[in-house]
């Protein structure tokens, strides 16, 4: 792999960070934690006019075409900018679980309009197990209906279909279908809404089997840690900047090697968080055999560094990193709900265990 970004991934990079703190500064990310939905109809035409809803799917449904390196450079550059609303919910859950399981015709039907930005999705699945592991997954299909109850499932007011992981299947589910009910979570992250979904005897139309979940979370997973890398970055930029300004004993704190290491602790979980997740990317998009290892090595580390990160800026700042006030427990309360999302450090430490345990038992097979 190449170990710096092409001129054409640093542009676009380059790119998403001015539009992003040109079009959702932090006053607004604020407004939009108050609203309903998070979601603002005006930022999301913007997106569209970027080509972000459909940078990684392909041009015959009216995508970018561009790779999961540069959904992941992306995402970093909205993590940064705490970006709220179903941008990540739709493009990189739904947008990847549908381009994973669908035929070319329901491709057209439902990853079209994401990519147009004419719709918004989401992906339902969580259960009362809580598990990310698609074989955990209860709720099934009766005869084109669902029955039953998904839990945490971000951004689901907002959304126009939710795709439903079922155990016999991935269904598509109309927002406004008969005999569904959305009801608000409360959520640790107030620019993430999350909901509860009960479905009874609800329409739904089946994709395909749940054999491709995993791949499509693994992408979804690569980007989540890529906005959690973005974060991180922000709350050390804040961080820093904090440390350089506030006076103690007649001199700023960053002068004190304390506050100095607590800065480069931060600098290295994060700059660790970034070159596990770029490779991830790489990895999914040449098809490497460890691609999937990538993604839950990048995930538990992230999970575990994204709280550490929040840790240690909070504590630079003292009570200061707690108020209402200041932005950086923004990024902490999306750190913390991040952590969890697709699996924790634990979830994911076990998984690699699972992939290296299956990797050897073939090797054995086939030797």
């Amino acid at each position: 792999m190449q170990f710096g970004l092409s001129e054409s991934q640093q542009f676009l990079k380059d790119g998403a960070r001015k539009f992003f703190t040109g079009e959702c500064p932090v006053a607004e990310v604020r407004r939009l934690m108050d609203t309903p939905t998070a979601y603002d109809a005006a930022l999301w035409l913007k997106l569209v006019e970027q080509g972000y809803t459909g940078i990684i799917f392909s041009e015959e449904y009216g995508g970018v075409g561009l790779g999961k390196v540069e959904l992941v450079l992306l995402m970093e550059e909205a993590g940064r900018a705490l970006l709220p609303g179903p941008f990540f919910s739709t493009v990189a859950l739904a947008g990847a679980v549908i381009d994973a399981v669908a035929s070319p015709e329901e491709k057209k039907k439902f990853l079209a309009p994401i990519c147009s930005g004419e719709a918004r999705s989401t992906v339902a699945v969580l259960e009362a197990s809580a598990s990310w592991d698609p074989a955990a997954i209860q709720i099934a299909g009766v005869t084109g209906t669902l029955t039953g109850e998904k839990l945490f499932v971000s951004d689901a007011a907002a959304a126009d279909f939710i795709a439903v992981a079922a155990r016999d299947g991935v269904y598509v589910v109309d927002a406004k279908a008969s005999g569904m009910r959305i009801t608000p979570m409360e959520s640790m992250d107030l620019g993430r809404k999350l909901y509860t979904i009960q479905f009874n005897n609800t329409p739904a139309e089946k994709l395909g089997d749940t054999a491709a979940l995993s791949r499509a979370f693994d992408v979804a997973t690569a980007a989540l840690v890529a906005e959690m890398v973005g974060a991180m970055q922000r709350s050390l930029e804040i961080t820093v900047e904090y440390a350089k300004m506030r006076k103690q004993f007649g001199k700023p704190i960053g002068m004190f090697q304390a506050v100095q290491h607590q800065c480069a602790d931060m600098y290295l979980e994060t700059e660790s968080s970034r070159s596990a997740v770029y490779y991830a990317a790489w990895a999914l998009e040449q098809n490497a055999p460890d691609a999937s290892a990538a993604v839950s090595i990048a995930k538990m580390y992230a999970s575990d560094a994204s709280r550490t990160v929040g840790n240690r800026g909070i504590q630079v700042h003292g009570g200061m990193g707690f108020i209402w006030e200041n932005d950086l427990h923004l990024y902490y309360r999306r750190a913390k709900s991040s952590e969890t999302m697709f699996g924790d450090a634990s979830f994911h430490r076990e998984r690699i265990a699972q992939l290296v345990i299956d990797s050897t038992a073939n090797l054995a097979k086939s030797a």
